[in-house]
């Protein structure tokens, strides 16, 4: 059966202790989220902090996810390397390991050069050579690059290309414009989701969602439901929280705001910095004023 993404999805973050991997903790946390209303996650994205992990260690979380989410919930794994030949060798152990799709993260190096012929063709190699769905990501805010809507255009005609998480600061109408009919267009922060699914996105992939994944969900459910004025209330709270989290801190603001919601947060992995205690009180200020605690 054909699988679909709609709903919200977390990306998940990484526990560390003492700059280790910290997967029984990691585990807790999937154990947490699989009794909320979560669609599923996608690991080894931005926020599971993909770049300063090894591939061992990015198996390991896989894997671990992957034992604790509840059955009904899907896993995006990010896989993307800059070249194809790694992409698609790395995929295929997430694959091997039971990930529903793979989240590609646009190549970015070589920027200059990744035309749209270039990256059609990487995402349709990639796509190709894998026996699970390939998503695209697109995050300019980290790579510098961002995706055109040509590009998805005609990649998202491609069978083993489904759909796309869009992290780009306007661009989410335009590419649910242009895009197949069996396309799922993920919005990838909690501040274009209300737009977005009002353009006709499936869904959401936000960070929020890590500390405070029930509102997350409600207002995809109130966009469902047809109440957009009590969506648009909502959206209003959780776009002021979110720049107050991860708007301003990053992944260290995402898991303090973690802990501060009953997860497991910890320290960012070096050479990032865990917050101190100023940046701590504004973020529990911000979550008070929102009435989620």
């Amino acid at each position: 059966m054909e699988k679909r993404l709609a709903g919200i999805f977390a990306p998940n973050t990484t526990p560390f202790q003492n700059e280790a991997v910290f997967i029984e903790q990691l585990k807790e946390n999937i154990h947490k989220y699989s009794k909320t209303c979560l669609s599923g996650f996608l690991v080894l994205g931005s926020n599971g902090e993909n770049k300063s992990l090894t591939d061992n260690e990015k198996l390991n979380i896989l894997e671990a996810v992957l034992e604790e989410k509840d059955d009904h919930q899907l896993v995006m794994a990010g896989t993307g390397f800059e070249s194809t030949s790694q992409t698609i060798a790395f995929s295929q152990k997430a694959a091997e390991l039971g990930a529903d799709f793979v989240s590609l993260l646009t190549p970015s190096y070589f920027k200059k050069r990744l035309t749209d012929d270039v990256m059609i063709k990487y995402y349709s190699d990639v796509a190709e050579a894998l026996t699970i769905p390939v998503l695209v990501y697109n995050a300019p805010g980290f790579t510098g690059m961002t995706i055109t809507p040509k590009t998805i255009e005609t990649i998202s005609k491609h069978p083993n290309i489904v759909g796309m998480k869009d992290t780009s600061p306007g661009n989410i109408g335009r590419y649910l414009e242009v895009c197949g009919d069996n396309f799922d267009v993920l919005a990838g922060t909690i501040n274009t989701l209300f737009i977005g699914l009002a353009l006709g996105a499936s869904g959401g992939v936000v960070s929020l969602a890590n500390a405070f994944p029930q509102p997350c969900c409600d207002l995809y459910q109130k966009v469902v439901d047809g109440d957009f004025e009590a969506a648009r209330k909502l959206h209003y709270t959780l776009y002021r929280l979110n720049h107050s989290v991860s708007g301003s801190f990053g992944v260290a603001g995402v898991k303090f705001a973690m802990e501060v919601a009953g997860y497991y947060g910890g320290p960012p992995r070096l050479p990032l910095f865990p917050l101190d205690d100023n940046d701590k009180r504004q973020i529990s200020n911000a979550i008070a004023q929102a009435g989620l605690i």
